[in-house]
């Protein structure tokens, strides 16, 4: 097929890219890099001239090319995102072995759009998209590409054929250009009361991401804390009623008599001598006291008797049945077990 430059004595200029490059049904949006250019025959003279002002084409990136004239949509520009990360090679050599995630996949604000967070901002309205990409790759920001440096890739997910972080993730890089505290909130709070993830998780990725020392994510890091537990005290509720287990006592201090305090518990059922606990913490690497508080109030209850049984927020929102079997089994077990210590339950 001949491809030829426009003329200057007024003839029609012969097109310069073949029907199938322009006029693709059901192959996604008219983006293509300079290489996927070649593959069709279009060099860079003639993409260039086609990008010329008032040109049937346009470069919207380095590299990148969008096939028509008028402005991109929001899936061309996603795309034209993830072309533009995936066009520059890794400063470091391949390993040899399983080689890890390394394809960019979009993050931050936009990756919140796309997983149809009410408080994101629609996709359109944003100035910048935000792409992950490892840190390894020879990359810049420019134009509406705001490139991320991730030290271990998450593993994507795919929505509308679009590679995108997980909630957690994208959810750290989007906090991270951002210092309106109620915009924070709000988006935390979505997350958990949504179903996206656990609280836990988020706060996880915030401390790896170095976010919890700044003032206004601390206060929302607390809000959603406050409401993970919430969620994850209504699932454990649930589950005892669902599951026709034995009303316990709930929300209680346990204490020796005339001796200290032991802690709090979830649920207790004083005849077997069995404790919930939800874990509903998300410890930071700082906190090696505190974790050491958990495990010795653990190990102190199960000296007097006491079964404590540790349900995680995410497993009583994916496995409620496995938790409630958990739970059955412990209290059918304590009927083998010599009674536990005498322990005064107060109200907490």
């Amino acid at each position: 097929m001949n491809h030829t430059s426009p003329t200057s004595g007024g003839e029609s200029p012969t097109p310069l890219s073949p029907r199938p490059l322009h006029d693709r049904p059901g192959r996604g949006p008219r983006v293509l890099t300079g290489r996927q250019l070649r593959e069709h025959g279009i060099g860079a003279a003639e993409a260039a001239e086609r990008c010329r002002p008032g040109g049937p084409w346009q470069q919207v990136l380095p590299g990148v090319h969008l096939l028509h004239p008028g402005p991109p949509t929001s899936e061309e520009r996603l795309h034209a995102v993830l072309l533009y990360a995936a066009s520059r090679p890794s400063a470091v050599p391949a390993q040899t072995g399983p080689a890890p995630a390394q394809d960019p996949m979009i993050t931050g604000l936009a990756a919140l759009a796309l997983h149809r967070f009410a408080a994101a901002p629609p996709l359109l309205s944003l100035d910048r998209i935000d792409v992950l990409v490892p840190r390894t790759r020879r990359l810049r920001s420019t134009g509406f590409a705001r490139v991320v440096r991730a030290q271990v890739m998450p593993q994507p997910q795919q929505i509308t054929g679009v590679p995108v972080a997980p909630v957690p993730r994208a959810l750290a890089d989007a906090v991270s250009g951002l210092s309106d505290a109620c915009t924070v909130r709000r988006l935390l709070t979505e997350a958990v009361r949504g179903g996206h993830c656990e609280a836990t998780a988020v706060v996880r990725e915030f401390n790896e991401a170095r976010l919890l020392n700044l003032p206004h994510v601390v206060d929302a890091v607390h809000a959603l804390l406050a409401e993970g537990r919430a969620l994850a005290e209504g699932r454990l509720y649930d589950l005892v009623r669902r599951y026709g287990l034995p009303d316990p006592l709930w929300n209680v201090d346990l204490r020796l008599p005339g001796g200290p305090h032991l802690g709090g518990v979830d649920a207790y059922w004083p005849e077997q001598a069995v404790a919930v606990e939800i874990d509903a913490r998300a410890p930071r690497q700082e906190d090696e006291a505190l974790r050491a508080q958990y495990a010795h109030k653990r190990e102190h209850l199960e000296r007097l008797g006491i079964t404590v049984v540790r349900l995680s927020p995410r497993k009583l929102r994916d496995a409620p049945e496995q938790q409630a079997a958990v739970v059955r089994t412990a209290l059918m077990a304590a009927d083998d077990h010599e009674p536990g210590s005498y322990v005064v339950v107060l109200p907490r």
